[in-house]
């Protein structure tokens, strides 16, 4: 027989019925987009405001030092991700490398804080779509993305991988329109509504200078603030960077595609962040700042462009729409490998014709729904409690995965490399050299980021605001310890 007659082996898409696996069908566009939205979200679009307030320009110095350290937790993660390519990459590879229990703390804990920050964002689309349909009660909006989403989710990979693409489309443009605008306004000295003529030397000369509050100070009301204040708003607003991740498992080439959007996110942090945010103020006075709207909108409307609002509201629509697509993705791929690991119900691992984790999708998507119906009927207990273990619990992801890095190379070393990977059968220092996506100085470099999230801890305990997360956080690790020994029990 030919080989022009020999049978063909079904292509991986999500069209084609295969025996149920994941699907490798995410491409490296989708792979760099996805990557580039998840930093991207309306905490830059409103949150900066707050951070600004905080530290002035050097609010910059902030965004920069937190950028490098989100840079190094994402290569330490994509070091596991390139040579392990698994769905979801945080529990699987602390269950795999560390134990089964830092894999049941790493995976519940990543699903709960996705669920917690789903909730928010649904909680919040009708306020966008209010904007131009006053009439529509916010539940509804909130139902009706919920479900649009959801069937997105479960048509395939691939189709997940289109939205995310398309949604950070959106938001990549948004910015980038603001950066030239700004920029022009600069370069051809257009008039602002201020009076203040638009100049980089704002940033030293407006509302005492560059650093405006210092390192760290006390206002006369008791809170504090400065330039490591800001620190602790800084990092959340890099949520979302480490779901590179969980996409390895269903990426088409993951030992080309990760390491290239890994690489990829320091300059967009110097764009994005640090370049939109110097525009800004170099157009807009810094201390007229005050959070009542968006700085995207202040910049536009200070030379005349009023329709920024509504471009603005429906940027941060599909900014929402964008967290809850990728936190519906991350959830369904992380309960999956909890099941594959015993550390989640046998039903949550199966997959159907597309290779979709259907239970998980749905799971997640009713769990978040009743979560948003908490929002509606108990709004304040939802946003001072529930939230602030969402914030302690991205503190607790991050921790992890330094900690995990360093366990798989103890057991690189060791020789215990996955038997697929081009480590197999090597060990010591020869396997270690032989890692294909390296973290930069892996000896001294986890040490580093783990005694600046440790840091930033320590400044949340300032901030009545976040002081409440610390402790909520160490009540939830309490919770996560119990429930596994729980259920270890039970077995």
């Amino acid at each position: 027989m030919s080989t022009t007659d020999a049978p063909k082996k079904p292509r991986e898409t999500d069209d084609v019925p295969v025996p149920a696996t994941l699907r490798k069908s995410l491409k490296n566009r989708h792979i760099q987009l996805i990557a580039l939205g998840g930093a991207i979200g309306t905490g830059l679009f409103y949150g900066s405001s707050e951070s600004i307030a905080l530290a002035g320009p050097s609010i910059l110095l902030a965004y920069l030092v937190g950028g490098l350290a989100i840079f190094a937790i994402v290569r330490a993660l994509s070091e596991m991700s390139v040579e392990d390519p698994k769905a979801g990459a945080f529990s699987y590879y602390a269950t795999r490398y560390w134990s089964k229990r830092a894999g049941f703390i790493s995976g519940w804990n990543y699903w709960f804080n996705y669920i917690l920050v789903s909730m928010v964002e649904l909680s919040v689309v009708g306020s966008f779509v209010n904007y131009w349909l006053p009439a529509i009660p916010t539940w509804v909006s909130a139902a009706v993305f919920l479900v649009i989403i959801c069937a997105a989710n479960l048509l395939g990979v691939s189709k997940f991988g289109e939205f995310e693409f398309w949604f950070a489309i959106i938001k990549i443009v948004a910015v980038i329109a603001m950066i030239i605008g700004g920029l022009a306004v600069i370069i051809f000295a257009l008039p602002t509504a201020s009076g203040v003529r638009a100049s980089f030397a704002n940033w030293f000369t407006v509302g005492n200078g560059f650093f405006p509050n210092g390192l760290m100070g006390q206002n006369s009301d008791g809170s504090w603030t400065g330039l490591l204040m800001a620190l602790v708003v800084v990092m959340f607003s890099f949520g979302g960077t480490e779901l590179i991740g969980i996409t390895a498992g269903e990426t088409e080439d993951p030992k080309t595609t990760i390491p290239r959007a890994t690489n990829d996110i320091i300059w967009r942090i110097l764009v994005f962040y640090i370049g939109a945010l110097g525009v800004i103020m170099a157009v807009v006075p810094w201390n007229t700042i005050d959070g009542k709207s968006s700085p995207f909108v202040q910049i536009f409307d200070s030379v005349g462009i009023h329709a920024a609002a509504g471009i603005l509201n429906f940027v941060c629509l599909t900014a929402v729409m964008s967290v809850y697509n990728s936190g519906l993705y991350a959830n369904s791929r992380m309960l999956y490998s909890l099941a594959k690991q015993g550390n989640a119900p046998a039903y949550l691992g199966k997959l159907n014709s597309r290779g979709v984790p259907v239970a998980g999708v749905l799971t997640s998507a009713a769990i978040t729904a009743i979560a948003v119906v908490v929002v509606f009927v108990w709004p304040e207990f939802a946003f001072n409690y529930l939230m602030s273990i969402a914030t302690i619990a991205g503190i607790i992801n991050w921790t992890m995965i330094m900690l995990t890095e360093m366990k798989f190379r103890k057991v690189v070393a060791a020789g215990g490399a996955p038997e697929d990977s081009e480590l197999a059968g090597l060990s010591g220092q020869e396997a270690l050299d032989a890692i294909h996506f390296k973290l930069p100085f892996a000896k001294v470099t986890p040490w580093v980021v783990l005694a600046f999230l440790a840091l930033v801890v320590v400044l949340m305990c300032f901030s009545t605001s976040y002081r409440i997360a610390v402790i909520a956080g160490v009540i939830w690790l309490a919770i996560l310890f119990a429930a596994y020994q729980l259920t270890q029990a039970k077995k």
